[in-house]
């Protein structure tokens, strides 16, 4: 598979589209940016709209991102502390690219939903010495 602008191959570790995969595709990266897609919040918040993370995964994935320029944390000086977290210019520019493919999700909902049903009987009807 090559770049259609520049013709070279893509995946090695210096393509950008390699690049991007491995910037946003973990387990929690993609819903924080979705939580944050559209105001400034707070711990807690993002933390009630992400079911089933846990604080340390919040906060791993929260310092991975701001250390990767795509979210801005701000900490205020008061009693409780109060710390806040946006997109940054170059965050709020990924977002668009996502929600094309997010939109592309929801009209392919019924296919993917086979797709991760049998991806998950297959998984299941492994035997364990079959995964080892």
């Amino acid at each position: 598979m090559v770049s259609k602008s520049e013709q070279k191959p893509l995946l090695n570790n210096n393509c950008p589209v390699r690049q991007l995969i491995n910037v946003i595709c973990d387990k929690w990266t993609l819903p924080v940016l979705y939580v944050l897609r559209q105001d400034t919040k707070r711990y807690s918040e993002i933390q009630r709209e992400i079911p089933g993370i846990s604080k340390k995964m919040l906060t791993q994935t929260l310092r991975k991102l701001e250390s990767d320029n795509i979210l801005k944390r701000t900490v205020y000086p008061v009693v409780p502390p109060k710390t806040e977290y946006n997109l940054t210019a170059f965050g709020s520019k990924l977002i668009e690219p996502l929600e094309v493919l997010a939109d592309w999700a929801w009209e392919h909902q019924q296919e993917l939903h086979k797709i991760c049903d049998r991806r998950r009987l297959a998984g299941e009807q492994k035997s364990p010495s079959d995964q080892s």
